[in-house]
């Protein structure tokens, strides 16, 4: 998924991403407000994962 994707369709991505990554919280999705790059940075903090693979995972996302 790319940039103009996920910010274009944030609202709808949104649940899809609660599912995908829990341990994000609330606050943490109000932060991302559909930007990938800050998504991929909560994803590694959350998950303890190199950013490569946050962002291999951000890309597989289907909606």
């Amino acid at each position: 998924m790319n940039k103009d994707e996920l910010k274009g369709n944030w609202t709808q991505f949104k649940g899809n991403v609660r599912k995908q990554w829990g341990k994000l919280t609330d606050d943490d999705l109000a932060e991302v407000k559909g930007d990938r790059d800050i998504l991929v940075g909560k994803i590694q903090e959350r998950y303890g994962i190199a950013k490569e693979e946050a962002e291999k995972q951000v890309d597989s996302m289907k909606d």
